[in-house]
């Protein structure tokens, strides 16, 4: 029996796109409709991984995704998949630009997408979907009015046209997604990556505290970043990734220090760091 990799659905979107490429055909992918939902599908068995988008290069970190797993589930994070996102104007099959009354998307590309819309269709009217995948459906469905914003993904599986390919403002747009399994991995590469999340006494001091013991170990710190609780006004989760394995002495005994000045403290997981490109 194939293993099942779970994903943010539905069909279409960059996050199947995601586990397409990373999956190659050797997982049965299961979709799932919310964050947390998708998650906690790995922590109960139903599924045994699950690709999550984790940080966008333009947008930032994606809070369900963070808050999910520091806070609500027993996971822990084994890999990573760079997605580079190419938006593209999609459209039914023979239609073309003049025949266009309304673009659909999913927010997020539409507004990175905003040169595109204003300078080659600046009378054209813009609405929001729920999903890039939804908006592909639409504009399959449609008369050849409606064009959308989308991944090749969305084209493929709805038998759309690419009008314009990579029309995005910034052509560097990538996510990075990482992996979810129920148990740890213990594989080390000598290229890895560990992932924390804590919280810290509000006191004078605290979080410079913590980060020295990175820098006198020599450990190099690539993310840090700060969520709200939701708990308490004015008291955060804090989010660490450092290069190295927790296998490694020196990564190992830092996190032990660590571990013993904060109120709360979670091992994300040690997994392989892939480039960018």
């Amino acid at each position: 029996m194939a293993k099942k990799l779970g994903y943010l659905g539905p069909e279409g979107t960059f996050s199947h796109q995601a586990a397409l490429e990373w999956a190659d055909g050797r997982y049965e992918l299961v979709q799932y409709h919310s964050m947390p939902r998708l998650i906690e599908a790995v922590d109960a068995g139903e599924t045994d991984a699950a690709i999550v988008p984790i940080e966008n290069s333009i947008e930032g970190s994606v809070n369900a995704t963070l808050d999910t797993l520091a806070l609500e589930a027993d996971v822990y994070i084994t890999g990573e998949h760079i997605l580079w996102i190419k938006e593209n104007l999609l459209v039914k099959k023979g239609a073309a630009a003049e025949d266009i009354k309304l673009i659909t998307s999913h927010p997020q590309p539409l507004g990175q997408c905003s040169k595109l819309l204003a300078e080659k269709f600046p009378e054209v009217r813009t609405e929001s979907a729920a999903s890039t995948s939804a908006a592909a459906q639409r504009t399959a469905e449609g008369d050849g009015s409606v064009a959308c914003i989308g991944s090749e993904a969305s084209a493929a599986l709805y038998g759309l046209d690419i009008l314009i390919p990579d029309c995005a403002d910034e052509h560097s747009n990538c996510t990075r997604f990482v992996i979810v399994e129920k148990n740890m991995s213990r594989h080390v590469t000598g290229h890895d990556k560990t992932s924390i999340a804590f919280t810290l006494e509000n006191k004078p001091g605290a979080l410079y505290g913590a980060l020295k013991l990175f820098a006198g170990a020599s450990i190099n710190m690539v993310k840090i970043e700060s969520r709200p609780l939701k708990d308490e006004l004015g008291k955060y989760i804090f989010f660490i990734d450092v290069e190295g394995n927790i296998d490694d002495a020196n990564i190992y005994f830092a996190l032990e220090k660590l571990r013993g000045s904060t109120e709360y403290y979670k091992f994300l997981g040690s997994y392989e760091a892939v480039e960018r490109r």
